[in-house]
């Protein structure tokens, strides 16, 4: 059974190694997921070694786009959750992968636009700059001795369950998704202009002090908006 509806993009930070992008884009193809998006892929972009790995991926329905920033990244993206396995002193929810395909599925049928799953580099995941300004943190159920996951691993897992969970998928009654409707979902893009003008503000007003503290206050008030 096809899934209802569209999965959310898969977005792979600082990825490192071109047969991880590759062997990522075999597996999205594999459960449905057809929106990849790099953000400044160490080895540039084309990359042979991720065609060699991806069984076609690339050639077979699966859009690759490349970005040099986050915020070009996060385009046209109103929700947006980063996968770690480490949890950080940061003010975020954390979900499991049935609770993050349930809010995805929910927003989904409530039209409020397109969702996306983080991803960080193989060395060393995502820093806590890029987590603090994401809506929730999805964590796998990994043994606490060995926690390491394979970047195409990692991608695999969530695609995998997604299309699990979304084959049994019943969906929610027409007067909880009505109310959602009536929302108006922000886009990342108008998220990341509230938090540069809240931050602007609160610089004229000599908010940040001492000023060697600033990235990481700024930091710890977009993990908690």
């Amino acid at each position: 059974m096809n899934p209802p509806f569209d999965p959310p993009s898969i977005l792979l930070h600082a990825p490192q190694l071109g047969e991880n992008i590759g062997s990522a884009a075999r597996v999205m193809l594999n459960f449905g997921f057809t929106d990849l998006r790099l953000i400044c892929p160490r080895d540039g972009w084309p990359n042979p070694a991720a065609e060699t790995l991806s069984a076609g991926a690339f050639i077979s329905g699966l859009e690759v786009s490349v970005h040099e920033t986050l915020e070009s990244a996060f385009a046209g993206l109103t929700y947006l959750v980063a996968t770690t396995a480490r949890i950080r002193g940061l003010e975020k929810q954390v979900l499991s992968t049935a609770q993050t395909i349930s809010t995805l599925s929910k927003r989904s049928q409530a039209g409020f636009g397109r969702s996306g799953l983080l991803f960080g580099s193989e060395s060393s995941g995502l820093p806590n700059e890029v987590v603090a300004g994401v809506d929730h943190i999805l964590t796998y159920p990994v043994s606490a001795g060995f926690s390491s996951l394979n970047l195409a691993m990692a991608v695999g897992v969530f695609c995998s369950a997604w299309a699990e969970q979304m084959g049994d998928f019943t969906p929610v009654s027409s007067e909880p998704a009505a109310k959602l409707a009536d929302q108006s979902p922000a886009s990342r893009d108008d998220v990341l202009r509230l938090f540069q003008h809240f931050e602007e503000e609160l610089d004229a007003a000599n908010y940040f002090y001492p000023p060697e503290k600033t990235p990481v206050m700024i930091q710890n008030l977009r993990a908690a908006l």
